[in-house]
């Protein structure tokens, strides 16, 4: 078997265009696994490999690499960075021990960086900080560091310093050996040298160099009081107060470079295997409960000779056959085997195994605890499924994705293509769970839901290329709801007296608003038998059913509280069905009366302007009906947080790029469901009508 504590599963994760891929590419050539480094901007990088990836440089979906260093073995995965593909994120970091968070010296810490270091911090994953394009115009290493700790409140621990600012960035100072490492012109990045500390650095050196020691001792009372003292740790003591408090999230090491001009990636390299934990060293992932979904109690613990179990984190289908990646918590799993998908309680034969090499793959016999790897051809498993021992049968907790917050319309260009298209989609759906598709009853349509423009942009653009299925598109959809404002009692009969046995019904209720995202409610105060016990099930199964479709313009209803109070029956008419009717009818005759209301999405806005367009984004925020919360200055810019119906949105950085020369940016994500205005309500209900006319 493998030591395990040679092993080191981690994650590369940052905003859009901070240089994640090309770390990876850099770390992939320093450990030998590529000879050749592709360039992100060239579209050749090894882990960007969909053709969308190449043509727009940007990371869609997260891609797994196995490499060496020193000895140990990394997994390493690359994630994207745009917020539409944040669920890639969130599932990578769930199956992780330890990530770097790359930021761009410029850039700081931006939107994206903060959604991502925020699910880090709630999958307590250990970091390191890695600071990139130091040799950019604007880049400023101690601007980045002061960042981290004021926006997103943690604790940088700074383990190396830059030598020269922007075009004269050639290398940096190891604060624990107190040397420097000089890289030369030739781009190459074996060839640096090891010096002395540069005259002009020795005094911050020194400060720093304090700084990092008080920091990492906190870890060991001993070695806190020989420090107090006066009495200098080692530095293999440091270095294991530093892996100590990396592993308990005490602080993050911080390191700097420039990955593009192949600068400071060895000492990153350096510190994964010094610092992250090993898959023995993180807190195992709980059980739970298969039905309740509650903790058990009980843990993965991580070792060859437990039973096995393992979760299924991502699918992907590809030339070879549809890919399911598996992260193994505890046992082994071998070629052959027979073990239990937990979800769906059917046995799965193990097929071809293989460890990933972004497309490129080798194929393996058996791989244990601690490995990531992918198995071709698994017919029932879907993202968060928990793969297991049949004899041992266990659930590892479940992964939790965002609700799609936009929809579009779609139909293939030739009829013939119907087919081919749901067969498309239907892998799709199972690569991406933030991906959503359902069809229109009324007009057959089939409707796509993402988490954004890009996200849906790209679904449609991987149609065409990889499925060949051409489509139309029609406009985004914005996902409205409806709920009521007023409280209304009311009473509704159903009665049929025509040939055979009849039906008979009655109910008096009360409908009222709920709480916010309460969704429906419903309780029963009837005293004695007027509506006999074994029937209120089907007037709340009536009332459910109704809340799909509301009374404005057929929206899901949110937020309704139903009491049933009082009603009356019959010993021979009454029944569970004419109680269910009953139910219908009385929402349909209430509802109106209730005050029905319009809800639609709001916003996170994020955005980032440069200093003179300020006023023009914060008037064009306002003209899409956007509340202002917070602004914040920044060294190369402001950023503005506002609040935005998402109906507003579409199209929206095409025309922020005009107002502020192409250098603003934003982010968003869905923040809650808000009354919509009265003029917008009337737009949106007659434009339902208008669509419901032409069926």
């Amino acid at each position: 078997m493998a030591d395990l504590s040679k092993y080191r599963n981690i994650g590369i994760f940052a905003h859009v265009d901070a240089g994640k891929t090309t770390t990876t590419e850099r770390i992939l050539k320093l450990t030998g696994k590529i000879h050749k480094t592709g360039e992100v901007h060239d579209g050749e990088s090894t882990t960007d490999f969909m053709e969308q990836e190449a043509e727009r440089g940007i990371t869609i979906q997260s891609a797994a690499v196995t490499c060496e260093w020193n000895g140990h073995r990394l997994n390493v995965i690359d994630t994207p960075g745009h917020v539409d593909f944040t669920v890639e994120v969130y599932r990578s970091l769930k199956v992780l021990d330890g990530g770097i968070g790359v930021f761009c010296g410029s850039g700081g810490v931006e939107p994206q960086s903060e959604t991502n270091w925020r699910y880090a911090n709630e999958s307590e994953v250990s970091r390191l900080i890695f600071v990139n394009k130091l040799d950019r115009m604007g880049a400023d290493f101690y601007n980045v560091v002061d960042q981290v700790k004021n926006v997103l409140a943690a604790n940088p621990l700074v383990m190396v310093l830059p030598i020269g600012r922007e075009d004269d960035f050639v290398g940096v100072v190891d604060l624990l050996s107190r040397k420097a490492y000089v890289w030369d012109d030739s781009g190459l990045p074996e060839n640096y040298e090891i010096q002395d500390v540069p005259a002009d650095m020795v005094d911050d050196v020194e400060q720093y160099r304090e700084e990092l020691i008080e920091t990492a001792v906190e870890q060991d009372d001993d070695l806190m009081e020989a420090y107090m003292e006066g009495e200098e740790p080692t530095v293999e003591q440091l270095k294991a107060c530093i892996r100590k408090g990396t592993r308990d999230l005490a602080f993050f090491p911080t390191f700097c470079g420039s990955a593009f001009k192949n600068k400071g990636v060895q000492l990153v390299l350096d510190a994964v295997v010094d610092y992250l934990p090993s898959p023995t060293e993180v807190d195992p992932q709980p059980l739970t409960d298969k039905e309740t979904g509650e903790p058990t109690g009980e843990v993965a613990t991580v070792s060859a000779e437990e039973p096995l179990r393992a979760l299924a984190f991502k699918i992907m289908d590809d030339r070879f056959g549809a890919l399911t990646f598996i992260r193994i918590y505890s046992g082994v799993m071998k070629k052959g085997d027979t073990i239990l998908n937990a979800a769906t309680g059917k046995t799965e034969r193990i097929g071809r195994m293989c460890e990933m090499q972004a497309d490129d793959r080798n194929e393996i016999t058996e791989a244990q605890a601690g490995d990531i790897i992918a198995v071709v051809g698994m017919k029932n498993v879907q993202t968060g499924h928990t793969l297991c021992d049949p004899k041992h049968e266990c659930t590892l907790e479940p992964m939790i994705f965002p609700e799609p917050v936009i929809s579009i319309a779609v139909a293939p260009k030739d009829k013939g293509s119907t087919e081919k298209m749901g067969i498309a989609i239907g892998k799709m759906v199972a690569e991406d769970p933030s991906f959503q598709v359902e069809t229109d009853e009324d007009s057959g349509e089939t409707i796509l839901k993402g988490m954004g423009e890009l996200h849906l942009d790209i679904k449609v653009d991987i149609l065409k290329r990889t499925y060949g299925v051409e489509l139309e598109v029609g406009a985004p959809q914005v996902a409205y709801r409806e709920t009521i404002t007023q409280e209304v009692e009311d009473s509704y009969t159903h009665k049929k007296q025509s040939g055979g046995s009849g039906q008979f019904g009655k109910i008096d209720y009360r409908i009222k608003p709920g709480e916010p995202n309460s969704g429906f409610t419903f309780k029963s105060t009837v005293v004695g038998g007027n509506v006999p016990k074994e029937f209120w099930p089907a007037v709340e199964k009536g009332f459910a059913s109704m809340m799909e479709t509301g009374v404005l313009a057929g929206f899901p209803t949110l937020d309704v509280e139903v009491e049933l109070f009082d009603g009356g029956f019959h010993a021979v008419d009454s029944s569970a069905i004419a109680y269910e009717i009953a139910a219908k009818g009385a929402f349909r005759q209430s509802m109106p009366k209730a005050g029905a209301q319009l809800l639609e999405p709001i916003m996170h806005v994020d955005v980032f302007s440069p200093e003179d367009n300020v006023g023009d984004v914060i008037g064009d925020l306002n003209r899409r009906r956007g509340m202002i919360k917070d602004q914040q200055a920044g060294a190369t810019g402001v950023r503005i947080k506002a609040d935005v119906p998402l109906s507003e949105m579409f199209g929206y950085i095409g025309h922020l790029r005009t107002i502020t020369s192409g250098r603003g940016q934003f982010s968003m994500e869905f923040a809650h469901y808000s009354a919509c205005p009265v003029n917008v309500a009337e737009q949106v209900i007659a434009e339902v009508k208008e669509r419901n006319a032409k069926k």
